[in-house]
């Protein structure tokens, strides 16, 4: 079993759709608390930190329970910001400044509020599983299939999205003749640091997927919040109550 099992949270302070989205309050708590507690509660996870550029969400962040060890850097926090940028940022901070490096990093986004633990934990279980995995990622059923997607070219006629190498026309095949097809959901994924800072990816050259079929609630606008509160009440939190020390960083500590 791994010893070194990290939960990164990255939380910038800028937000078109909802300003100070990360700190907004969502039933009783801000929304970037939810995946804080997410990661409290698993029985994996060993350390949380939260990655941020903004001193307000860093303070939220350690009253509930995380660590915020670094300020991300600016350029890291823009709205076009990959990612891959982020985590490596964070990765090379904690070993540079701390000498720790984490076996499996748990990606927790703070605007999906609504998780199961339990499946959280079963993703990381299914990573530790699979050693010749990179990553794992959720997925979810696609609504629509790209096989039936076309792209308009630069003269005005539609092109085929897709194609299958044994159907001239796969776009008039009835849907259950085609591949099943996955869209990445943002449940959570688990990656092996060597992904990020080797291949520089999220998700390396083998990836497993975690597949979530159950409904799923992510806040991009203020309209989102009843449903979100709503799901939420469904589920019963399952949270522990703040802390303003972490439980994490307890274990860490060890």
């Amino acid at each position: 079993m791994p010893q070194h099992i990290l939960a990164l949270i990255p939380a910038r302070g800028g937000s078109k759709g909802i300003p100070r989205k990360n700190t907004i309050m969502v039933g009783q708590k801000p929304l970037i608390a939810y995946s804080i507690l997410h990661a409290r509660t698993s029985l994996l996870i060993n350390r949380i930190i939260v990655s941020t550029d903004d001193s307000e969400i860093a303070s939220v962040a350690k009253e509930w329970g995380a660590e915020v060890p670094f300020i991300r850097p600016a350029q890291y926090a823009e709205d076009s910001s990959p990612d891959i940028d982020v985590f490596r940022h964070a990765l090379i901070w904690l070993k540079e400044n701390e000498g720790y490096e984490p076996e499996i990093v748990v990606h927790l986004r703070p605007p999906g509020p609504v998780r199961r633990v339990e499946l959280i934990d079963r993703a990381v279980e299914l990573l530790i599983d699979h050693p010749e995995a990179d990553a794992v990622r959720s997925v979810g059923p696609a609504l629509q299939t790209p096989y039936k997607m076309w792209s308009i070219s630069a003269n005005g006629y539609m092109q085929p999205l897709l194609r299958l190498d044994d159907a001239a026309d796969c776009q008039s095949l009835p849907r259950q003749q085609l591949p099943k097809v996955y869209w990445q959901n943002g449940y959570v994924d688990v990656i092996r640091p060597r992904a990020i800072l080797e291949k520089n990816s999220m998700w390396g050259e083998c990836v497993l997927p975690f597949i979530v079929e159950e409904t799923l609630f992510e806040l991009d606008y203020p309209e989102d919040i009843p449903a979100i509160e709503d799901a939420l009440k469904r589920n019963g939190d399952g949270s522990p109550a703040r802390a303003t020390k972490s439980k994490t960083a307890e274990r860490h500590a060890v």
